[in-house]
């Protein structure tokens, strides 16, 4: 396997592997901050959240995702 993509997967919480790259949808990215779909559409399109709209759908990436909570957290 290739060291790279080695490095960044992760085991999801339901078994299935993961990397920091993946692409989530909504309702990925509701579960992963345990909230509801309707917070995540109105925080991404006044562009506090991390997407990009492809059509009319919003997709994230797990990495950016994670980096936002994690500098959310900081500024409390």
């Amino acid at each position: 396997m290739n060291n790279a993509l080695s490095a960044t997967t992760a085991i999801h919480s339901d078994g299935i592997p993961t990397t920091d790259g993946e692409i989530l949808t909504v309702m990925d990215v509701a579960r992963f901050l345990r909230v509801p779909k309707s917070t995540v559409y109105k925080l991404a399109r006044i562009g506090e959240l991390p997407a990009s709209k492809i059509g009319k759908h919003w997709r994230f990436l797990r990495r950016d995702i994670h980096d936002w909570m994690h500098s959310r957290s900081q500024q409390a």
